[in-house]
């Protein structure tokens, strides 16, 4: 409409400026033509038409000898309607943008908050199902190796161990559903060290005070300091494959050896209790399905190593992991 309309306004400005006579006014309204029709396009080719509007402005007003008023008024808005253009579409550009930038955060944080809640899992898998067990252990222990016990305090000593042994299955439970799905967050924990291969003897030590038949720490090679990463995950499989021994093979000697080779760790954990069932594959756990093989495999894997479970060569079950032994410190005879 705006062009049609200038347009208009330019051939009476041609027949005005030049009397309505002579060889000029063709020329005078052809020139007034192209620099406002032209803008019927600026819809589709805005920027065509508006160099178009701009190559006829000029002949057009030196032909009138002074400005062409149409011409000039199509020009101008030919430029608005290229520079509006141009301005929605560097908005839809940084909108898209924009959006694309949410979403990647958005999965970004996601992915983070999903990795954060399986740390979480582990932790509490190996810390706490490791303190239950040995409440049930040791309420079983002393219930049958305390002699002459009252039929009252035996009574309570069994629903301490049925008390924790049902803590234990729901805390999986749980640890199912925080392995899946995400949690408010809540107040920020105490924050202590993570231990290491020096907190291994204090670990034997507690469980053979649980009431285990024979608990031993063996060590080979020399004793290096290791990166805290790989020491946290050596004590945490072995830490999860005491609580399964206790678990599954209860009173049976449990040998843990840690065997420096100067590039890997290699740490196992073997008892000589019953094993896993006839006909269980190697990598079957002695008591079923559960969350600790799994973690520990997950462990070892995200320091570079593997870990291997299965029946012992002479019997039992055998926990091995393989461990690399990146130094953090100074080397120990």
């Amino acid at each position: 409409m705006a062009g049609v309309c200038l347009a208009v306004a330019g051939v009476a400005e041609a027949v005005l400026r030049t009397g309505g006579a002579g060889a000029v006014l063709p020329l005078a309204i052809l020139l007034d033509l192209c620099a406002t029709l032209p803008l019927v396009l600026a819809g589709e080719h805005a920027v065509a038409a508006a160099a178009a509007v701009t190559a006829a402005v000029g002949p057009a007003t030196a032909l009138h000898r002074g400005p062409a008023v149409a011409g000039l008024a199509a020009l101008a808005v030919a430029w608005a309607a290229v520079a509006r253009r141009r301005i929605g579409r560097r908005r839809a550009e940084a909108a898209a943008l924009a959006a694309s930038r949410r979403a990647f955060e958005d999965t970004l944080l996601e992915h983070t908050a999903r990795g954060e809640r399986a740390r979480i899992a582990r932790e509490l898998h190996d810390v706490v199902a490791h303190h239950i067990s040995m409440i049930s252990v040791q309420a079983e222990t002393a219930r049958l190796a305390t002699p002459g016990m009252p039929e009252e305090g035996a009574r309570r000593l069994l629903a301490i161990g049925d008390t924790a042994r049902t803590a234990l299955t729901e805390m999986r439970r749980l640890l199912g559903v925080l392995r899946e799905d995400a949690g408010a967050a809540g107040a920020a924990p105490t924050r202590r060290p993570q231990p290491g291969l020096q907190q291994l003897l204090d670990l034997v030590d507690e469980t053979r005070g649980s009431g285990a038949a024979g608990t031993r720490l063996i060590v080979r090679g020399r004793v290096a300091a290791l990166d805290p990463g790989v020491e946290l995950t050596a004590y945490r499989i072995v830490q999860e494959a005491l609580t399964n021994a206790r678990r599954h093979a209860p009173g049976a000697a449990v040998d843990v050896e840690l065997d420096y080779t100067g590039e890997t760790l290699v740490v196992s954990v073997r008892d000589n209790g019953p094993g896993p069932p006839q006909g269980a594959g190697p990598g079957a756990s002695p008591g079923g399905v559960g969350h600790g093989l799994l973690g520990m495999r997950e462990r070892a894997a995200a320091v570079g190593g593997d870990l291997r479970t299965g029946p012992g060569p002479v019997g039992g079950f055998l926990v091995r992991a393989t461990l690399p032994a990146g130094s953090g410190g100074a080397g120990a005879p």
